[in-house]
């Protein structure tokens, strides 16, 4: 068992990271004070498995325990599923003081952290993530939030989690493609900030707790240093410039890790075009992406229209489009003078 503490504005929460570790849900939330009526919000996918086993540990540990079903898909991220879940937990009888615990994957996390963070104006949130991409991103750091037609996540909030709780042993029902597309966001991590997370996942030479651990204490690292995404934190973004155009031109379903690595290969070609890192760390990186099994190929839509859909995400600042670009492994910075047209030309390859 590990825990990882994190400290934030207004205080501190535990990561715990243990196998089977779902059995002890119950116990975890009642030694952090809460008791009485909780919400579980989960999907039909995740919720087969792992929703009754929630419960009973809850029951056991003297909570009151309402499950609350929403749609499986990040086309349901949407503010008419938030308002869908503010009226299960009204009529359940959810005080401000009731802990409401997200039991899925990052869309999961998303929508129920911004219903926790909005009703009753705050209450509770709990984080158990069900997939490798909501375990080692998503759960930690507390952005929360919905999609608008126009782009991912434009509506949102920062909302602290009470805790997180990591069991690996739930990835067991985790179709491979989730996994392997989870897998872009650890190797991401490992781009970023850990040159030995990235040489393990290049060589296959890795245990998944380890691995596990040492994704998630760069996310840690990096929110604690700039809780509000105001400076450091936007380097947790990297792939994800080129990644959320393409997931949004693929009407979503192109999978979130799959457009990350894509990202990722665009980011690296960018940063060399623009001399901000040699020739073999971008062919370190893609062949990085290759051997982990993730798509490497830039979708083939209109450099233009990829442009214009940049121009909608909310990494923006002043209105210039932001890229997170690699100087070398473990080494990433942020650019905002790129020029339109050596995008779109890397787009062209």
């Amino acid at each position: 068992m590990t825990t990882i503490p994190v400290n934030t504005p207004s205080g501190s929460y535990p990561i715990y990271l243990r196998e089977n570790g779902l059995r002890d849900a119950g116990d975890l939330l009642r030694e952090r004070g809460f008791s009485g009526k909780c919400a579980i919000v989960t999907n039909p996918t995740v919720g087969q498995h792992y929703a009754d086993p929630l419960v009973e540990t809850l029951r056991a540990a003297g909570f009151s325990p309402v499950v609350c079903e929403i749609p499986d898909g990040e086309t349901h991220k949407t503010l008419a599923t938030v308002a869908g879940l503010y009226d299960r937990f009204l009529a359940a009888g959810m005080e401000r003081t009731s802990p409401i615990i997200a039991l899925g994957g990052g869309v999961t996390g998303d929508i129920t952290g911004f219903a926790a963070a909005t009703y009753l104006r705050g209450a509770p949130f709990v984080q158990i993530p069900t997939s490798l991409l909501a375990m080692v991103d998503a759960s930690v750091g507390g952005k929360t939030g919905v999609d608008l037609p126009q782009g991912k996540n434009l509506v949102g909030a920062f909302k602290q989690p009470e805790m997180v709780l990591i069991d690996p042993d739930v990835l067991s029902t985790l179709p491979g493609a989730e996994f392997r597309s989870g897998m872009a966001e650890v190797l991401k991590h490992g781009i970023i900030a850990n040159e030995t997370l990235f040489e393990s996942l290049q060589s296959g030479n890795f245990s998944l707790l380890w691995m596990l651990e040492e994704a998630v204490r760069v996310k840690v690292d990096v929110v604690q240093s700039d809780p509000f995404e105001r400076g450091r934190r936007a380097v947790l973004n990297l792939g994800h410039t080129f990644g959320h155009a393409f997931e949004k031109l693929a009407n979503f379903e192109l999978r979130h890790g799959d457009a990350v690595a894509i990202g990722m290969v665009c980011a690296a070609q960018l940063a060399v075009e623009l001399g901000h890192c040699a020739a073999d760390t971008a062919a370190r990186i893609i062949h990085a992406i290759e051997f982990l099994d993730l798509p490497t190929a830039i979708p083939a839509h209109d450099p233009e229209i990829v442009w214009q859909t940049m121009t909608t995400d909310k990494k923006k600042a002043g209105g210039i489009i932001r890229f997170i670009l690699p100087r070398a492994i473990g080494d990433v910075d942020v650019f905002d003078d790129v020029p339109e047209t050596v995008v779109k030309s890397i787009l062209e390859q």
